[in-house]
């Protein structure tokens, strides 16, 4: 049972140090630019990380269905991409607030906000588009190749384009004069419950997701029985 769960017990850890000792770790003096705002690194940015993990492990899955036609690979696809945008809005809000206090506005239309906003539209129409469709082999197959069409637009739109125009974000080519955060101004302090929190928040996802397929083939094997 132990050995089965340890990943789960490492979130749970790594989460609540980065919950605490986050509130608590020495940060540097940065102009007062960004003051105790600063602490919204280990939240904000991690659930971008875990979006990513997330829905790079539902298009995986995609493709493991076009090759398999396993149905389950889909339960598996369509719960990863489902918790992925979880966390993806948990990004654009925890974005928004620091967004708020540090610009003036929770949404100034920098290139960084409106690719994510775009990129979760994307996905929330694969939604959409399943519900459109009652044929369970066909919503499945084209679900598939829609993911992987999603999963694509996530590079140009959060990575891409916000790089080749001027953006507040870090990266973007008004970067040297950005207020935001640049990658200087951590230390090797923060570093040290930036990545923890990376790695707990990842696994959270993860966690959820397992939850979410598990409900699912306990529902779809019932209406089987029925």
């Amino acid at each position: 049972m132990l050995r089965q769960s340890w990943w789960k017990i490492l979130s749970f850890v790594l989460l609540m140090y980065t919950c605490t000792w986050g509130f608590f770790v020495p940060i540097p003096v940065l102009d007062d630019r960004l003051q105790q705002s600063i602490r919204n690194l280990f939240f904000h940015v991690p659930m971008w990380f875990a979006m990513m993990t997330l829905f790079t492990v539902s298009v995986i899955y995609a493709i493991k269905y076009l090759s398999s036609q396993n149905p389950v690979h889909d339960d598996y696809a369509v719960e990863y991409a489902r918790t992925g945008i979880v966390f993806g809005v948990l990004g654009l809000i925890t974005g928004a607030i620091w967004a708020n206090y540090q610009w003036g506005s929770p949404w100034s239309g920098d290139p960084k906000q409106n690719g994510a906003a775009i990129a979760l539209l994307i996905y929330l129409a694969y939604f959409v588009l399943r519900g459109s469709m009652n044929d369970v082999d066909k919503r499945s197959r084209i679900s598939a190749v829609y993911n992987i069409f999603a999963y694509a637009m996530l590079f140009p739109t959060i990575w891409i384009l916000p790089r080749m125009t001027e953006s507040l974000h870090p990266g973007g080519l008004g970067s040297e004069g950005n207020p935001g955060l640049n990658p200087n101004d951590t230390s090797s302090q923060m570093e040290m419950v930036f990545l923890p929190a990376i790695i707990g928040w990842i696994l959270l996802g993860v966690w959820i997701t397992t939850l979410s397929i598990r409900l699912r083939l306990l529902t779809e094997k019932k209406l089987v029985n029925e």
